[in-house]
């Protein structure tokens, strides 16, 4: 047991200097984005949500240079399945969760998109330097893309944006602190991401687990603590939209920039391990395609969703500690979630999509009269 100890502090330790660093980051980022005149909405869009994920980006880059592939590839697919059933979950129990009809028309298709991407270029066996430049071109254009987005959004919009993110961004702040923030983010993101990546491979040796499992669970979740604490407490605070924003935001950039760098920084790119391909890169994608049903019941994800994004989770958590330790009612419990639960549950998804979209189709108008949504629009117009 004292040959666990030091792996244990390793970990414990890399998760302390990777939220610590990721929240330096973030507010000198923030404050130079300010110092530039850069609009608070392209500030939400960009520095704060990809910053949330910079602990993924440190993780994964350590872990393609240390040779690591299966960490690299576990803490992406287990990030963005933690981001949804986890995250999103806890904060839908917490308060129901409002769903822009930009996130549902733009951000989720292009999740899912992107998900697609890493299972094609993951189905050799491996993500390639090119393909992983292609990747980051995609994070570029998103970016990119936002930015022009943003400065057609109304006044009225960037206002509501500023407010609600005025909490988490630094005020006036002297250029050389600025500049010794973002600094000193990066070297704890660095320390910190060598020793969670040395105390993970370490406690996979000393028990036989792979490293896959590792970054799938451990790992996948400790650098998920900026995105749970940015999207709770907005939760908390009312600002709703912001809690879904951050975590789909967070998804694009793992697949996009962390995938994207990794592959890039290895000399001959990511290995992708067949049992990823075959079962967890599905559910990373099951599970962004499972968003679109759940976001248009009315735009909002509701507490029973909620509800139902967490019982997922700990039934994929389940599985993977059941698989890693040869359990005897693994099939038992696999057979369990294909036959009943899932077909039960996808019936449910399918009904209460199908009868909000019949409610949206009709709106009472001020004479208790019921008409359709074109109707009520033109004649509120």
């Amino acid at each position: 047991m004292q040959e666990l100890w030091w792996p244990c502090l390793e970990i414990m330790a890399g998760l302390i200097l990777l939220v610590g660093g990721g929240e330096l980051l973030v507010s000198g980022a923030s404050a130079l984005a300010r110092v530039m005149k850069i609009s608070p909405l392209v500030i939400g869009l960009t520095v704060v949500a990809f910053g949330t994920s910079a602990p993924e980006l440190a993780v994964s880059t350590q872990a393609a240079l240390s040779g690591t592939s299966d960490l690299a590839i576990g803490n992406v697919v287990g990030s963005n399945i933690f981001n949804v059933l986890f995250i999103l979950g806890i904060s839908a129990l917490i308060v129901p969760l409002v769903v822009s009809s930009r996130l549902i028309r733009r951000d989720v298709p292009l999740m899912i998109a992107a998900s697609l991407l890493l299972w094609f270029f993951g189905s050799d066996g491996t993500v390639s330097r090119t393909e992983g430049l292609l990747l980051f071109v995609g994070i570029v254009s998103y970016t990119t893309w936002c930015v022009r987005e943003s400065r057609r959004e109304t006044i009225a919009v960037q206002a509501e944006f500023e407010e609600a993110i005025s909490g988490g961004l630094p005020g006036q702040r002297r250029p050389v602190l600025i500049t010794l923030s973002i600094m000193a983010g990066l070297v704890l993101l660095s320390l910190g991401a060598k020793w969670l990546v040395g105390g993970a491979v370490s406690i996979a040796t000393r028990f036989g687990v792979s490293e896959l499992i590792i970054g799938l669970t451990i790992v996948a979740a400790g650098t998920s603590l900026p995105e749970v604490m940015t999207s709770v407490i907005a939760a908390m605070r009312g600002e709703r939209e912001l809690a879904v924003g951050n975590v789909v935001g967070s998804n694009l950039f793992n697949i996009l920039c962390v995938l994207g760098v990794s592959s890039m920084v290895a000399t001959d790119g990511i290995a992708v391990n067949a049992v990823a391909l075959r079962f967890d890169i599905p559910v990373m994608l099951a599970v962004a395609v499972a968003c679109l049903p759940v976001f248009l019941t009315g735009h909002v994800i509701s507490r029973w969703e909620g509800g139902l994004f967490l019982f997922y989770f700990m039934a994929y958590s389940t599985w993977l500690v059941l698989d890693a330790t040869g359990h005897e009612y693994r099939r038992s419990f696999a057979e369990l979630m294909i036959i009943l639960v899932l077909p039960l549950t996808g019936c449910t998804l399918v009904l209460a999509t199908l009868r909000s979209l019949g409610n949206s189709r009709k709106c009472t108008s001020a004479t208790g009269e019921s008409v359709s949504l074109e109707e009520h629009v033109s004649r509120q117009s």
